[in-house]
């Protein structure tokens, strides 16, 4: 079917090619990629931009030998295809398939794994100066978006490598565009550099230097004197001000120029930084015009970029959440918004259409947007504060020192909590109840449906100290209506009773608060004994009330969570329970200590038990042991 693609077994096969047969494979493996896309979704936007520049990094460079290393992971699928999984890409994201990212357990090519944002610099600098330090000679090559460059990590290691003067070049993938719209003074920057018609002029006459095998130490000069001068006039020279050495800017979608570049730049040493401008979406036409959407678009028709979109019963927890805060906006001047580059993934893009003063995306910038937030708490405003649970581990110490230490009411609500599905063990907010549970004077709130996650946000909007977390799933709620709901507080440490038995009692939190119900029905049903069930609502405080009650009628105890076993619910009821000393066995079902590959939510949360049928299976267990 393609004619270059299906020899490609390996960047070997890459290397055997013409430089003038390179833009026919890049196309091949484009239309490979879409095709297989629109059948099994993916990050879509992202990976076509970036083909010609992994093409050509593949091409220049001895890889694996030379290190190449993603930044997130999501611009890294040409990589999979031409690295020996073609075939498999087709099972890309699924259960037993391939990562959706950079994987060092699936491939000898996949040099660091990743999924989270701006740590290519720093891992790449480590791996050059181990390389280093064993006397080996290969190249390191980090590709970062400019998205990801505004994370404080991936500043934290140019600055070190800068200082380092290791054998490092920075591929800087430019495409004005991460999920969202790119925020900030480094994306200004970078703007500012890639329009300059000053340093474009300059730019033909570096390049020409180079290819006339100039002595480096003339280079440098040239370059440090006249290039320093252009840049500094297009908005500043952040990279040779940080000791990297800057090139380009060039057409990262050009791949005979991107060939030519690196190969001028692989026999240079030092920390280096080469400029490619590219077109998220690059080839696909709904994705160039769109790339926000096609970031990762679910299934589509190929041939006529229509999405396709089952419907569904319910609402998404991330447009209740997104309504419900432009609600309280319109209630309460003081109510703001902070994302960091994830307004429309949580659902926060409502409120800024409609108050763009009171929206602030800060870009990925984790850290900057918890003690941002604690900085607007502190001058007397009511932030709300959205970031995906398995990011905001990137702010745990801004969370305890800048907001808990000092009492301030920022509200910290925690999307994609629990199993995320095909994203993998990179996303999954398995971690975040067991890591906040033990920051004193916290409140963690777990609603299990719409309703209570808009009782929640209120609750929370009404809060003097704080932190004040929510927690919530991906995807879809449990179909209650909340739109209509006069909206009331969902008291603090108090949890609610879904039905009344004896022997055993089921404590859930969350959504699984839903199975839980249903499995205690199938077991009064099919096995005649009637379970207590509570919906517990909140991990911090606990319902003691509830505990005491559940102690006092039932032997056995089994908790359910969409998180971390250790030191969630399970954690904090066995805890209660051990410090008076009582005779109740606890059992736990939700995620175990290991980490989570790529599935759909159902086929992780049935692996994990986290089923009616895996609540009624515990249940019958605890029935023998009492």
């Amino acid at each position: 079917m393609y004619k270059l693609l299906d020899k490609i077994d390996s960047p070997a096969d890459i290397r055997k090619l013409s430089i003038e047969e390179l833009p026919q494979l890049c196309s091949e493996i484009r239309a490979y990629m879409v095709d297989c896309c629109s059948r099994n979704p993916g990050h879509l936007a992202s990976s076509l931009g970036t083909v010609e520049m992994i093409v050509a990094t593949h091409y220049v460079f001895d890889t694996p030998e030379d290190k190449l290393v993603f930044d997130v992971g999501h611009q890294a699928y040409a990589h999979k295809i031409v690295t020996g999984r073609r075939e498999a890409f087709e099972h890309n994201r699924t259960k037993d398939g391939i990562s959706g990212f950079p994987n060092r357990d699936e491939s000898p090519y996949d040099v660091f794994g990743t999924g989270h944002s701006s740590t290519s610099i720093s891992a790449a600098l480590g791996l050059a100066e181990a390389a280093k330090m064993q006397g080996q000679n290969h190249k390191v090559i980090a590709m970062i978006g400019d998205g990801a460059l505004t994370g404080g990590l991936a500043l934290e290691g140019i600055n070190n490598a800068g200082a380092s003067k290791a054998d490092l070049l920075v591929l800087l993938n430019d495409n004005n565009q991460s999920i969202d719209q790119n925020k900030g003074a480094v994306h200004d920057y970078l703007l500012s550099l890639t329009t300059s018609a000053a340093y474009n002029r300059l730019k033909k006459q570096v390049w020409d230097s180079m290819g006339e095998g100039k002595a480096r130490k003339r280079l440098q000069r040239f370059v440090i004197s006249a290039k320093s001068l252009a840049v500094k006039r297009s908005g500043g020279d952040l990279f040779e001000a940080l000791g990297f050495r800057y090139f380009g800017p060039v057409d990262g979608n050009d791949v005979t120029q991107m060939v030519d570049a690196l190969r001028r730049l692989k026999a240079l040493g030092g920390p280096r930084v080469l400029h490619c401008f590219t077109v998220k979406g690059k080839g696909y036409a709904p994705a160039e015009q769109d790339p926000a959407t096609w970031h990762a678009p679910g299934r589509f028709n190929p041939e006529t970029g229509e999405r396709i979109i089952n419907p569904h019963p319910a609402d998404r927890y991330q447009d209740v959440f997104g309504q419900t805060l432009l609600e309280l906006a319109r209630k309460d001047s003081r109510v703001v918004g902070i994302t960091p580059a994830m307004a429309k993934g949580c659902g926060m893009c409502i409120l800024a259409k409609e108050m763009p003063e009171r929206f602030f995306d800060v870009g990925i910038e984790e850290e900057h947007a918890v003690t941002f937030s604690a900085g607007l708490a502190a001058g007397g405003l009511k932030p709300f504060c959205n970031i995906y649970s398995a990011f905001s581990q990137r702010a745990y110490d801004q969370i305890i020192h800048d907001v808990a230490l000092q009492h301030l009411p920022v509200v910290l609500c925690f999307d994609r909590a629990g199993l995320v599905g095909e994203d993998g063990a990179t996303h999954q907010g398995a971690f975040d109840m067991s890591a906040y549970r033990s920051i004193p004077d916290t409140v963690i709130a777990v609603p299990a449906d719409e309703l209570e996650l808009r009782r929640a946000m209120y609750t929370g909007w009404q809060q003097d100290s704080g932190p004040f977390i929510i927690r919530y799933p991906r995807g879809m709620g449990q179909g209650v209506e909340w739109k209509t709901a006069q909206p009331d507080i969902l008291p603090i440490g108090k949890g609610q009773r879904l039905a009344e038995g004896s022997g055993i009692a089921i404590l859930a939190i969350g959504p699984m608060a839903y199975m839980a119900k249903e499995a205690a029905a199938q077991i009064r049903e099919q096995d005649g004994k009637a379970c207590s069930v509570y919906n517990m609502r909140y991990l911090k405080p606990l319902d003691e009330e509830i505990l005491e009650e559940a102690c006092s009628n039932c032997r056995g105890i089994v908790t359910v969570e969409d998180g971390s076993l250790k030191g969630g619910l399970f954690g904090a009821v066995s805890e209660w329970v051990a410090q008076r000393g009582l005779g109740t066995v606890v059992q736990g079902i939700g995620i175990p200590d290991r980490f989570i590959a790529q599935a759909t939510q159902s086929q992780q949360r049935n692996d994990c038990g986290l089923s009616v049928s895996g609540i009624v299976s515990a249940c019958r267990i605890m029935s023998k042991k009492i």
